[in-house]
């Protein structure tokens, strides 16, 4: 995505227009340019590298749209690695130690330096150069990293990219955001709802597969303190909506008027004919950092329970559970799990308003003990699954416990 700084929006009243390029020749050659730059600086240093981006925008009066592509390169793709024989503090530390013990000249140093390097090529059973260990002395530097691994988009591809950032950073400063995803193949609903859950976002989910989904997401101006990183999280949400047949957003935008320096509000709104093409794989979804951490776990633990991923949509009055996993038994018992960890109170009302209405399937809820449930006006007597208590890590054999408590 690109930062703040490169971000391109006018405003028509209250509505919000983010910048979009054309795939015109003149755009096209231009991204060609880019990519050929960055093919060019293959196994050179990023310092090299910057300095011909510098040379690349000059003082051109487009030097923040060559800036911006520049950026999406770099940062999705493109590889930096430390390119060093020895990781570069060691390797300092053979090469000083080594130095202290002659005489400080200049026909020393190279000496020095050949000395070590037949003792690495001895050590590592391979042949080490002089200049290897001269680049890799300073390689951990940000602008002595080595890019090794360049995967080129074709220009079209990258002016997409390009097209969806800017889009994207309309969402930095969302104070909320309501999406129709209207009837689809449920497929779609279910890799959608899980991108909800991977990136952490506080949403509310309303309709059925039959009739589709009305989703409200807070956006990051409504916290308590305004998140940049939860807008981030937000805006990397659009890439997997565009996978959904059919669908409709609004967002309601809080922003800072350059020239009174007042925060104004603004609106957006898109939808699945937007022309935008996402760079997310169509069908991958992925676990957050806390259920990835679980199911691994899981996976080394002696039991007949199967863990699952794939859990379908559970339908509730108005609305619609999405578990992150179900537990198998061979004996029959099916069990779903949910896994309730850093919200709002809102959400966490909405939440376990969904478990009591719940439906007549066996399920277990995991909760933080950091969540405040009292304050956010969660009555436990009122929650009748049984609730696994956990601080920073979901234990797997907590949750075996309340599968197969112990005979009294």
């Amino acid at each position: 995505m690109l930062p703040t700084d490169l971000l391109s929006h006018r405003r028509r009243g209250e509505t919000v227009i983010p910048k979009r390029l054309p795939l015109d020749p003149l755009h096209l050659r231009l991204a060609e340019a880019a990519i050929t730059l960055f093919e060019k600086s293959r196994d050179d240093t990023q310092g090299n590298l910057d300095r011909r981006l510098k040379e690349f925008e000059g003082d051109r009066p487009d030097y923040r749209l060559r800036r911006g592509l520049a950026h999406l390169l770099k940062g999705r793709y493109c590889t930096f690695e430390i390119v060093s024989p020895l990781d570069p503090i060691e390797l300092r530390s053979r090469v000083f130690t080594a130095a202290a013990q002659r005489v400080p000249k200049p026909d020393n140093t190279l000496k020095t330096l050949e000395l070590l390097a037949e003792e690495l090529s001895r050590e590592l059973e391979r042949e080490i150069p002089v200049t290897t260990i001269v680049q890799g002395l300073y390689g951990d530097l940000q602008e002595n990293r080595c890019l090794t691994e360049f995967n080129a988009p074709d220009p079209q591809a990258l002016l997409h990219h390009y097209n969806l950032s800017q889009v994207q950073g309309i969402f930095y400063r969302a104070s909320d955001i309501t999406i129709q995803a209207h009837r689809n193949v449920p497929g779609q609903y279910k890799l959608l709802f899980r991108y909800l859950k991977l990136f952490s976002l506080m949403f509310y989910i309303e309709g059925d597969a039959d009739c589709g989904f009305t989703i409200t997401i807070d956006g990051p101006t409504s916290l308590f303190k305004a998140s940049t990183r939860y807008g981030l999280a937000i805006a990397k949400l659009l890439p997997a909506l565009l996978h959904v047949s059919r669908w409709s957003l609004k967002a309601t935008l809080q922003q800072r008027d350059s020239r009174s320096g007042r925060t104004v509000q603004g609106q957006f709104s898109l939808d699945s004919d937007c022309g935008l093409v996402s760079h997310y794989p169509a069908g991958k979804a992925y676990d957050s950092m806390l259920e990835q951490s679980f199911a691994e776990r899981w996976e080394k633990l002696d039991t007949p329970w199967i863990l699952e991923r794939e859990v379908d949509l559970i339908p509730i009055p108005g609305s619609v559970m999405v578990p992150d996993f179900r537990l198998i038994h061979p004996d029959g018992r099916d069990v779903l799990l949910e896994i309730v960890g850093y919200w709002r109170p809102e959400y966490l009302r909405k939440k376990f308003s969904q478990v009591r209405q719940g439906s007549d399937r066996p399920l277990l809820l995991a909760v933080s003990e950091r969540l405040n449930l009292a304050k956010a006006g969660v009555n436990l007597n009122e929650v009748s699954v049984p609730i696994v208590w956990f601080k920073d890590k979901l234990q797997p054999k907590a949750i075996l416990a309340a599968l197969d408590p112990p005979d009294d």
